[in-house]
């Protein structure tokens, strides 16, 4: 990677704002080719790409994440799942068993089709394009999963809109790198450590401004209390527990052996 590249990854920005010019599919199929030459276990390639342009759909697809304007105002939105269903339609049609219908290939699955895109980001913002990744599709899975007719074995992971910027962001502040980096085992973070390493974060300008949207005292009862409640998440939990049990992946070993 040369230091041009690098340059582009430490300035990534989430676009949310898009231009009307389209997408070509030269430039959309050479971000795919550049997406599925990422590392995947075993070169099994355990995921599928939806890919949504038709207006009337994204206006539809919207509602599952939550109404967010840029799903219908990007020209594409990327649907990344984790597929085992194609895999295991092989193994059938070769002879041998299904045998990768379990929480072990759902996260395995879920790994290779998150590093799929991101590679497709990269390569994306390389060509000038901006990204955005919608959380959403955690809390939706299993309607964006009935809208996109997914079958079993399938299970959305990621959805990014993709088009050319209309707007330049600001960088978005990061924690410092010491924060995150453990040299040989892990070093357990000491009450100090946790001061020292957020109290800067959490007086950045727009820290400030979420605690006063939110009429919270302070930044982690805003995640906590505002943005991402407990209760929420129990619920959104059991029910994505519901979804992957639907799909297919949670056969454990009490089970006979097909």
């Amino acid at each position: 990677m040369t230091r041009n590249n690098l340059k582009t990854l430490l300035n990534r920005r989430t676009i949310r704002k898009y231009s009307n010019k389209p997408i070509d599919e030269e430039t959309l199929n050479l971000l795919f080719e550049a997406g599925v030459r990422a590392s995947n276990c075993g070169n099994m390639q355990a995921y599928s790409i939806v890919v949504t342009k038709d207006e009337e759909r994204k206006k539809e697809l919207s509602k599952f994440h939550f109404g967010q304007e840029m799903v219908v105002e990007a020209p594409i939105v990327l649907t990344i799942c984790a597929d085992l269903n194609r895999f295991h339609k092989w193994c059938l049609q070769r002879g041998t068993s299904i045998e990768y219908d379990n929480f072990l290939w759902l996260n395995i699955s879920t790994i290779d089709a998150s590093i799929l895109t991101q590679s497709i980001c990269n390569a994306a913002e390389e060509l000038g394009l901006g990204i955005c990744y919608l959380g959403t599709v955690n809390y939706m899975a299993k309607q964006i999963a009935d809208f996109l007719n997914l079958p079993k074995y399938v299970v959305p992971v990621a959805s990014i809109t993709l088009g050319y910027p209309a707007e330049e962001p600001p960088l978005t502040e990061r924690l410092p790198l010491e924060t995150f980096i453990h040299n040989e085992t892990y070093k357990d973070y000491s009450k100090e450590d946790i001061d020292k390493y957020y109290n800067e974060f959490e007086e950045l300008p727009q820290s400030k401004a979420y605690c006063e949207e939110s009429n919270q005292e302070n930044l982690a009862k805003v995640f906590t209390q505002s943005r991402y409640k407990g209760k929420d998440n129990r619920t959104f939990s059991r029910a994505y527990l519901d979804f992957i049990t639907q799909q297919g992946f949670m056969r454990n070993s009490s089970e006979e052996d097909r």
